[in-house]
């Protein structure tokens, strides 16, 4: 694999399972730069208290990727007191990672990409300029479309909605992959988590 999608999730754990994302995510990004990896966030969902994340994605590229993938991919085990709940007696608080090959995903291609053109209106209803400079892009595959009319100039509005597109498409996938893997977490979620592949005893 070149490039990874990472998707940390809580699931419908507690507020202590939303801390260990964060944890784990912070974790993540320090060792895998260490391992010559380069990764980045790409979405957080923050939760309800500061500090904590109900889920965090990740995109990674590099050739270390196997091992940094084998030592993280699965059920995280964390063990520590809850800092929230004081005389809580669990300590056990266990997160989902999972691992996307961004090459098996729907990839972005401009071709893909339908542009109509149209006036672009100003203030009023009053037309900024007679000729067609708004462009519209319209992404085929997955029907997303954007607008711009930032510009004077077609060409430069094409462009803008070229970007704007790109991102919006890289949201939607992202999207698709955390509903993915939080509905298969939330499947097991009333199970007792075994078979952790990383354990880890820290104070939260």
């Amino acid at each position: 694999m070149d490039k990874v999608i990472i998707q940390i999730t809580s699931g419908r754990g507690p507020v202590e399972c939303c801390r260990v994302v964060a944890r784990v995510t912070e974790l993540m990004l320090r060792e895998a730069k260490n391992a010559g990896i380069e990764i980045a966030v790409l979405e957080s969902k923050k939760g309800d208290i500061n500090g904590t994340l109900l889920s965090a994605t990740l995109l990674a590229g590099g050739k270390q990727l196997a091992p940094f993938i084998k030592e993280w991919e699965g059920t995280v085990q964390w063990i520590a007191q809850s800092p929230y709940r004081k005389y809580h007696k669990r300590k056990n608080w266990f997160v989902g990672v999972a691992f996307f090959d961004v090459k098996k995903q729907l990839q972005w291609n401009v071709n893909d990409v339908k542009f109509e053109t149209c006036r672009a209106s100003g203030p009023g209803g009053q037309n900024v300029n007679k000729v067609e400079t708004a462009v519209r892009g319209i992404h085929l595959p997955s029907g997303i479309q954007v607008m711009a009319m930032d510009s004077r100039s077609q060409l430069q509005n094409k462009k803008l909605c070229i970007e704007r597109l790109e991102a919006r498409f890289m949201a939607w996938q992202t999207e698709k992959l955390v509903a993915q893997q939080q509905s298969q977490w939330q499947e097991h979620n009333e199970l007792e988590r075994g078979g952790a592949v990383r354990t880890i005893s820290d104070k939260l």
